[in-house]
């Protein structure tokens, strides 16, 4: 692998990525509408993800693409920007990567396809944990976006033999940052953190997942949940479901502060072991 194109470069998982690039040696661009402020690109694009031109001139001499660049909530723009952009983004990334002879692409999906995390009215879960067989129920932008953007990736695999992998991310953060906020407010409001099933990821884990996507020996489409293997949550995660999902079926027992999400595909197959886990309980 030569060079990289991080899609989104500015954002939080663009710019944990472009670290991760650097570390391993190896080149990257960035494609983002503003310049990466504290990460290492190699060559900057300004331009959008749905910009044919803009893509084209950031693909030059990549070989592999990380594609994180998308609106990320359906509360920041229209609807119709939110599904139509990130829509065509996803689109005109792969099949543009497709055209110029890349082989390797990741999104960043997300959890969100679910439908739980920006439902109109409370969903909950048809069974837990959630695997990769579980429905969706998109009822928002945003997540049918997601869906829009796992059946594109399927078909550029189908069509161009190009090898498309989507991690499911959770809730990204730092331990010094994000992170801590939101586990002080799943602590005194726990019920806030249910439609995202209390998960999290933290930054430099969310970038590892995507390296191991880009490297692993795999081929087709793909598709893996990724999440730290605990919860963020100050409760423990049954007694959490007692209070808040009482009356979804659970498939396994989950002791102590296991995250209710079937990670094995992405420890088994990717081999993603998340090392930065936000420990507020010494769990």
């Amino acid at each position: 692998m030569r060079r990289v194109l991080v899609t989104g470069a500015s954002g939080r998982l663009g710019r944990a990525v472009l670290r991760l690039l650097a570390e391993r040696g190896v080149a990257s661009t960035g494609l983002d509408l503003v310049p990466v402020a504290d990460a290492p690109v190699d060559r900057m694009v300004i331009g959008a993800a749905g910009d044919v031109d803009a893509v084209r001139e950031a693909l030059d001499g990549a070989d592999a693409v990380v594609h994180c660049a998308a609106i990320p909530s359906p509360f920041l723009d229209t609807a119709e920007r939110v599904f139509g952009g990130n829509s065509l983004a996803t689109f005109t990334v792969l099949e543009q990567a497709a055209r110029a002879k890349v082989t390797r692409a990741v999104l960043a999906g997300s959890q969100s396809i679910l439908g739980f995390a920006f439902a109109p009215s409370p969903l909950v879960p048809a069974y837990l944990p959630i695997d990769d067989d579980h429905p969706l129920q998109a009822a928002d932008s945003y997540a049918l976006g997601k869906q829009a953007d796992e059946a594109t990736g399927a078909m550029m695999a189908r069509r161009y033999g190009m090898t498309v992998i989507t991690l499911r991310y959770p809730l990204l953060g730092g331990l010094g940052d994000r992170l801590p906020t939101y586990a002080d407010r799943y602590r005194y409001e726990p019920q806030r953190g249910a439609a995202s099933l209390w998960a999290y990821l933290e930054d430099r884990d969310a970038a590892t997942a995507a390296w191991l996507a880009l490297t692993a020996q795999l081929s087709g489409y793909r598709m893996f949940t990724v999440a730290a293997p605990q919860t963020l949550a100050a409760a423990p995660t049954e007694e959490l479901l007692r209070r808040w999902l009482p009356d979804v079926p659970r498939r396994r027992e989950l002791p102590g502060w296991t995250v209710p999400l079937d990670l094995a595909p992405a420890t088994e197959i990717l081999g993603l072991r998340p090392e930065y886990l936000h420990r507020p309980n010494g769990s």
